[in-house]
């Protein structure tokens, strides 16, 4: 029976989304080119370890049981009616958003493709890019007319892993088509899986609406650290501050400090839109001072650990070091972006001997070596003489490792009031 979706890219990206539509009884193919990520998938074995229990063994069973199809074979893409775009996108090393996966995955569509298909990205890319980067590929490789022969549209990824309230369902899809029957058509098909669709009114606008929710967060995060310094340096306690402030009942919103700013869209968004901005002749300096601040943290971490090392007749050189919780954020094991890994390689350039703990990530490696992995966390931060929480797993009885650890300093201020030292 011919599929009714195609999802380009089983990644973290695409692999919920197949599982929603499946769920919703959509007859789903999900197409890949990496043959391990595939093979896994029909083995009904998650091709990545997200570690938040979205994505289990027993999930893609169900999903393969309901009719979902991964493939290596862009044949099956021509025999659906809604395809949509995942593929990973990243920073290059000249800081421009590098779109060679979103553009394998056009080339290997648009042979296939049929009049009257739906064509969504979903990938986290710059305004304009759906327009003047995906729509001449379709074009050129079937002969077909956006807006014409075929609909296209752009909806940004609304994904948080390990949300348990918000998932693909009930989390509102935003569409913006080519044209308006290209967005009707978009959202006749996340109608079918979605509580909830909003229309922007064109490709540009919805590019634009990940950009800004991304860069909301981003920057106010940077307030948060900078903030944190500041409170710091002045000997105010910041999350009574925070505490304090957001029982206002409006105007404000309660962003709290870290380590640094991880995973698949934050640390991205504003790298990607900078880089934009100075090709149009003038800097987006909100974005980039937000970089410029959230950038430093992993280094202020590494300084205070020092800081708190010596403070109690230690020196960072030969100091046993445990840090707790290295993926980018609570309760999974996702390690993209993760400034736990720049956090680790300053302790270690100080000499410092590193161990970690995170129930969600078995191993983990640092300046190409192994890091080794604590097996019984209490006694492991008995024996640390500075343990450092990075991430507040809920798995975690903070106030018991309080207790047990010679030296806590928390980077989340997730302990209780007076058990740690706190960013």
């Amino acid at each position: 029976m011919p599929a009714d979706l195609a999802v380009i890219g089983l990644g973290p990206l695409g692999l919920p989304l197949a599982q929603a539509a499946t769920a919703a009884s959509v007859a789903t193919t999900g197409y890949d080119p990496d043959p391990h990520a595939v093979a896994e998938l029909r083995a009904g074995r998650p091709p990545f370890d997200g570690g938040d229990g979205s994505l289990t063994a027993a999930g893609i069973r169900r999903m393969l049981s309901a009719g979902f199809r991964p493939t290596t074979d862009d044949a099956e893409l021509g025999k659906v009616r809604t395809a949509v775009i995942c593929a990973p996108t990243r920073l290059g090393e000249d800081r421009a958003l590098d779109l060679t996966a979103v553009g394998e995955a056009a080339r290997a569509l648009a042979p296939r493709l049929r009049p009257h298909t739906t064509v969504v990205l979903e990938s986290a890319v710059s305004p304009g890019t759906t327009e003047d980067f995906l729509r001449p590929l379709l074009e050129a490789g079937s002969g077909l007319r956006a807006g014409q022969d075929f609909h296209l549209a752009y909806s940004p990824s609304r994904l948080d892993p390990g949300n348990r309230r918000h998932g693909v369902a009930n989390t509102p899809k935003v569409i913006g088509g080519l044209t308006p029957a290209c967005t009707e058509a978009a959202a006749a098909f996340y109608g079918r899986i979605c509580e909830k669709v909003v229309r922007a009114r064109g490709p540009r606008e919805a590019e634009a609406v990940k950009v800004l929710e991304s860069n909301y967060r981003y920057v106010n995060i940077a307030l948060a650290n900078e903030m944190a310094v500041f409170c710091h340096d002045i000997g105010v306690d910041l999350w009574d501050v925070v505490r304090c402030a957001e029982t206002k009942p409006f105007g404000f919103q309660a962003f709290r400090p870290g380590p640094g700013v991880g995973g698949h869209g934050v640390p991205i968004d504003p790298n990607y839109i900078s880089y934009k901005g100075r090709s149009l002749g003038y800097p987006l300096r909100m974005m980039e001072l937000a970089q410029e601040v959230n950038g430093r943290m992993p280094r202020y971490v590494t300084q205070r650990s020092a800081t708190l090392l010596n403070e109690h007749g230690k020196s960072a050189r030969g100091a046993r070091v445990l840090l707790l919780g290295v993926s980018y954020k609570p309760d999974t094991g996702d390690q993209e972006g993760s400034p736990a890994r720049e956090v680790a390689s300053r302790l270690m350039e100080l000499g410092a001997q590193l161990s970690y703990h995170d129930p969600y990530v078995h191993e983990w490696s640092v300046l190409g070596r192994p890091v080794p992995r604590a097996d019984c966390l209490y006694e492991a931060a008995a024996e640390a003489d500075l343990t450092v929480l990075l991430q507040p797993h809920r798995t975690y009885d903070l106030q018991g490792l309080a207790v047990k650890a010679q030296l806590l300093l928390d980077t989340r201020g997730a302990s209780p009031a007076g058990a740690a030292h706190r960013l």
